[in-house]
């Protein structure tokens, strides 16, 4: 199959020409990564790579240029939705009407991210280096993220606080488990009891 994306400067063009060329790489690379998360939580980590292709609109050769193998592409799915939930801290601090609703918005796009994740752990149980070292770059860029938010809404008097954001972390993974294995389970109103639990009234 034909790869039609370009995401390298030919160098025969202009010097302006190339800052654009490299965000239109950014910009597939991101699509490639969301496609291939929304592709996982369907279909496992075995999804077709032409469904992955398909879905972000670009040529399979391109998923193996950027991606070789499919470890690497599980690999960058899970740094990238780590980063995107780590960004969206700041900014819903930032923007949020509250600390409390920010909190609980971050908590939702983590919740989201857990579900992602759910969906790669029969990955994270093999053998392949490229595995080894994804769980303490989870803690190291997310737990300073939800202390930020959980102090804030803190100093706010809107939660208490003898609440550490490792734990809060592991109690929503754990009311997150199975989310998806039975209908009769709401994952997402359990995480809401537990957030409610927080509130100072």
């Amino acid at each position: 199959m034909a790869d039609t994306d370009t995401d390298t400067d030919s160098g025969g063009g202009s010097g302006s020409s190339a800052p654009r060329k490299r965000a239109d790489a950014r910009r597939n690379q991101e699509a490639l990564l969301e496609a291939a998360a929304a592709a996982f939580v369907e279909s496992g980590v075995d999804a077709p790579v032409r469904d992955i292709a398909a879905r972000a609109g670009m040529g399979v050769a391109t998923i193996y240029r950027h991606f070789p193998t499919r470890a690497d592409l599980i690999v960058a799915v899970y740094r990238h939705q780590v980063e995107a939930c780590a960004e969206a801290g700041p900014t819903l601090l930032a923007s949020s009407t509250s600390p409390h609703t920010a909190l609980v918005r971050w908590i939702d796009l983590f919740v989201d991210f857990l579900v992602t994740k759910h969906g790669l752990a029969e990955a994270f149980q093999s053998d392949d280096a490229g595995f080894a070292t994804l769980h303490a770059y989870f803690i190291d860029r997310l737990v300073p993220v939800c202390a930020e938010l959980l102090d804030a809404a803190g100093a706010a008097g809107e939660i208490r606080r003898d609440i550490q954001a490792l734990e809060l972390m592991f109690g929503v993974g754990n009311l997150c488990i199975g989310a998806n294995k039975d209908s009769r389970y709401d994952a997402r109103r359990m995480v809401g009891v537990l957030l409610a639990g927080l509130r100072l009234h």
